[in-house]
This record gives structure tokens, sequence and C-alpha cells, in this order.
């Protein structure tokens, strides 16, 4: 393994001359980012004999006589399959499956690092929907659960629904679901700041993908009653069901109780909420001064929000961005780490809607009361206070759910 000290490490950055290309260089000199580290020694021929050939062979018989052996013999219950087609990468688009694993790779890392969960890349070169499933179903004997990433919307809700019945593993399209348990977490704390009810609020989503549509359903599970979802021709609405897809016309049918018709800066008269999740340039401060008392603003496409932060605060109550480098970071990183160590400890079957709702709530329980301020929403992604109470949480409600298969012990 290639280990650098922090001094050298600070010196081969320092050295980039253009921002982002300390990433160039030691992407290449490590060689990616992760690699596979064995548990146990082989020091000698015992040792050998043991992990390998001949011993192996009897773990191997118990797990044909036992398939549900398969947990215990072998790393299968700490492991994530991640896994994408490279058609949506984050700020990036459709840049292939070769040029998505250093994505992929990360999000291994990150899985490591934050709970201890081993977790391979695995990049599919075909688009094909049916392909993709029954890939992932043939390779899900040796997974834990599957992490989808990056999979351009609406194949992904397709492609995550044909997964989740097939299998008897939690599949996860975190591009929606982390993101929405993030944004019910940061939305919850925001509203102690200002005194108001979800169940009160006029919300207005600027996207109508695979995020805005996910952020979309936690919020009505949450209590919110009033969501309008914008989308690049307008608001959504009943009239435009004949021309929109099913993950589209499920919103449809499921928001804008008012009926309102127009751009988003029709929908955001008196409104309390705006989160985007769609591109940049969206808003400017004009438009927010349409809204109600107190707006909240989560600006959250990246690496360009739909409204700079300094604009924004001109006007908003409280600012939140997809950044690290502004306040109020609404980051995945809270959640899907804590999720799937929770869901793997009690091999859950699937992640509900409820081990969702009790992940964001989580969250949002570790700032304290007395630490919550208007530019302190949300933990610090290195907060590992977060993955233990995610993990705790999202426990609690497989069990209560029916679908864990064991108690943690």
């Amino acid at each position: 393994m290639i280990k650098l000290t922090q001094a050298e490490i600070d010196q081969m950055i320092a050295k980039a001359k253009k921002p982002g290309q300390d990433a160039m260089v030691l992407h290449p000199f490590y060689k990616g980012k992760i690699q596979i580290v064995p548990k146990c020694c082989i020091r000698d021929f015992s040792d050998f004999a043991i992990w390998y050939t001949p011993g192996v062979a009897e773990p191997c018989k118990d797990i044909q006589a036992h398939p549900e052996k398969s947990w215990v013999h072998t790393n299968r219950a700490n492991t994530v399959c991640v896994l994408t087609d490279g058609t949506r990468v984050l700020g990036l688009g459709d840049i292939g499956p070769e040029a998505a694993m250093p994505v992929m790779e990360g999000k291994a890392m990150l899985f490591k690092e934050f709970a201890g969960i081993d977790a391979y890349p695995i990049c599919l070169s075909t688009k094909d929907t049916q392909q993709i499933i029954e890939t992932v179903k043939h390779l899900s004997v040796g997974f834990g659960g599957i992490n989808l990433e990056d999979i351009s919307a609406p194949r992904c809700f397709d492609i995550e629904r044909g997964l989740q019945k097939e299998l008897d593993i939690p599949v996860f399209h975190d591009d929606q679901h982390g993101t929405a348990v993030v944004v019910l977490a940061a939305l919850l704390n925001a509203l102690r700041l200002t005194g108001q009810k979800l169940e009160r609020l006029r919300i207005v989503i600027s996207g109508a993908g695979a995020a805005g549509v996910a952020v979309t359903q936690i919020l009505l599970r949450g209590g919110a009653r009033d969501i309008v979802v914008c989308d690049r021709q307008g608001l959504l609405h009943e009239g435009r069901l004949p021309n929109l897809n099913e993950s589209k016309a499920w919103v449809a049918r499921n928001t804008n109780p008012r009926k309102l018709r127009g751009r988003i800066q029709d929908a955001l008269r008196d409104a309390n909420v705006f989160i985007g999740v769609s591109g940049p340039g969206t808003l400017q401060a004009r438009d927010l001064r349409r809204m109600g008392p107190k707006p909240i603003v989560f600006a959250l496409a990246n690496p360009t929000p739909e409204i700079m932060p300094e604009e924004a605060a001109r006007v908003a109550c409280i600012v939140a961005t997809g950044r690290s480098d502004y306040p109020n970071q609404i980051n995945n990183v809270l959640a899907f780490p804590g999720i799937f160590r929770g869901a793997l400890d009690v091999r859950a079957t699937q992640i509900t809607e409820s081990m969702k709702q009790a992940a964001a709530r989580a969250i949002a329980g570790c700032i304290a009361p007395s630490e919550l301020s208007f530019e302190y929403i949300v933990p610090s992604v290195f907060n590992r206070q977060v993955v233990q109470r995610v993990a705790a949480a999202v426990q609690r409600a497989a069990l209560k759910a029916g679908v864990a298969r064991k108690r943690k012990t």
C-alpha cells in the first residue's frame, strides 16, 4: 500500500497550479483510491491450509447445504455493490462507465471510512434497463446491499423497482433517497429555528428528476401538504399528464393542490421553502422576494447552485447548498453510510420508507438545541456520531417494519 504523510500530500497539492489539479496529481499516484486487504494472515502452510485448500472446502460444503450460511462464512454481511452505468454523473452527465469509475471508487472509500463497510465499484457497459437488472441480479449473491449511483432518470426508477422486486437485500438509489433523507433532516432543523410546521408550509421544488421526485415523496410522507414541482417546461399539474413520464405523472397527481400553472416564479409567491435539485441560474434574488416571511432556500445543484448563497442570503432566512465551502452543506454522506450500516447489521431485506424517515430524524437530532443556528442546521460530514445514530435508528425502524432477519448483537 502506498502511504504518504500529510506533509507530503500537502506538498504535492501545493505544486498544483490550477484548482482541482491536485486530483490529477494524486489519483494516478495512488492508482485509484481503494484496495482489498485480507483480514487474516498467511504466514506458513498451516495458515494456507486453513484459509485456502483444503480447509476452505468445509465452509463451501456448509453453504451448499445451507445457502443462508453465506452470511456467516464470507464477508457478504458487510459488503455493498456501488453500481452505475455512468449516464448521470453529478456535474458531468453521461460520461460512460469507464469515466464514472473514479466517482464509484470515491463512494466505496466513503462507505469504508465512515461506516466500515466494504464497498465494490461495479460499472456496467450497458444502458439497457433489463440488462442492468439481470446483471445485478446475478451478481447479488456476493453482496449484502446494492447502492445504485449516477443512473439517468427515468431509467433509474425502473431499475430500482425491478431490483427491489427481484432481490431480498436492500436496493437503494442514493441520488434519490440519500438526497431526500438529508433534505428532510435539514428542513426539520430549519423549522425549529423559524417556528413553522411542515404540514403548513408551501414548498416549491425545482427539478423533477430522480432527486426531485424522491424529495417530494419523503416530504409528503413526512407531513407536507402543499408542494409544487417545476421541470424545464414549467410547473407540474394534471393538465400536463398526457405528456409526462411515469414519475412526473405521479408528481402531477400528488402535488400542486392549488392547481398552479406557469413558471417557477409564479409558484414562489407566498411560498415558505424553495428546494433546488436542478441546475445553475434558476433564480435571482428578486424571485425570492416573492416568498413569504422567513423564507428557507436549499439551492443544491452542484457545482453551481440555482442561486448563489451570497445572493440568496440577501432575502432568505436560512440558506443551504450542496457545497462544502458554504454553511449548511446538504451532503448524501450524512445518510448512506449509516443507512446501510443499520440495514446490514440487522440483515434487512429492504430499506423501507420508515427507515428513511428514521434516518432523517436521526441526522437532525445530531445537533443539540443549544447548537442549532441559521448557519448550522445539519451536522458536519466529519461528525462520527452521525453514522452511529443513523444506523441505530435504521435498525429500530427495520425491526419495527418486520424487514430485519436478525437482531444486532
